[in-house]
């Protein structure tokens, strides 16, 4: 005779859709703590490549406030025989770059020539520390900042710029004509590269965050 048949029974429901369990504290939907914003100033005397510094690494299209160079700048603006720089900074510039999901940096660049040295104070305010663009063939550009962030407090990494991948002169040289000590740290780097700027930009995370520790334990 067989087996009898199974009774007829309504279709399955499908099963719930996943939902991911509620954090702790939370309405239900998964948190995730933003990023802790650190403002960084890329900073240095004219042509030195902060601008190229700021765009290199920048996860947004970088804020620049470049203007074109006229003949009036002749003998005032000095970009240096090796540049082929057309425009320059008159304000700042501004980019950003996340290094992890804790920690994400704000890069304010500083114009370069000394007329617009009064806009220094302000972008230097709430900064945690600073990146020095120096060309080591140009070195005395690289002085008013310097004596800026000395005279401030503000940690900060003289970064020499590796223009066509060479220095004028190494970076013990370099050292002793800039007259800064041993607890300032002295990197080479390349602006157009991207790893190259954020290993730079590191060293002045690293810096400034030692110096957060010290303050902190004093």
């Amino acid at each position: 005779m067989g087996r009898a048949a199974p009774p007829a029974t309504a279709a399955a429901a499908p099963p719930p859709s996943y939902r991911p369990p509620a954090a702790a504290g939370g309405t239900g939907a998964h948190r995730r703590t933003p990023p802790i914003p650190v403002k960084i100033l890329v900073a240095g005397g004219f042509g030195v490549g902060k601008t190229t510094t700021v765009g290199a690494i920048s996860e947004i299209v970088p804020l620049t406030t470049e203007a074109e160079m006229t003949i009036a700048g002749i003998g005032v603006d000095d970009p240096g025989q090796r540049s082929d720089k057309t425009t320059t900074t008159v304000a700042m510039d501004f980019g950003c770059v996340t290094i992890d999901r804790s920690l994400k940096l704000y890069l304010f660049g500083t114009p370069g020539q000394a007329r617009f040295g009064f806009m220094w104070e302000d972008l230097a305010r709430g900064a945690l520390g600073a990146l020095v663009v120096a060309d080591s063939a140009r070195l005395d550009d690289c002085y008013p900042a310097i004596d800026f962030f000395e005279r401030a407090g503000l940690p900060f990494v003289v970064g020499v710029n590796a223009f066509d991948g060479q220095l004028a002169h190494d970076l013990n040289a370099v050292r002793w004509a800039l007259a800064i000590g041993e607890h300032v740290p002295l990197v080479q780097f390349d602006a157009r590269d991207r790893l190259s700027v954020r290993d730079a930009l590191l060293v002045v995370l690293d810096r400034a965050l030692d110096r957060a520790i010290r303050d902190k334990r004093a």
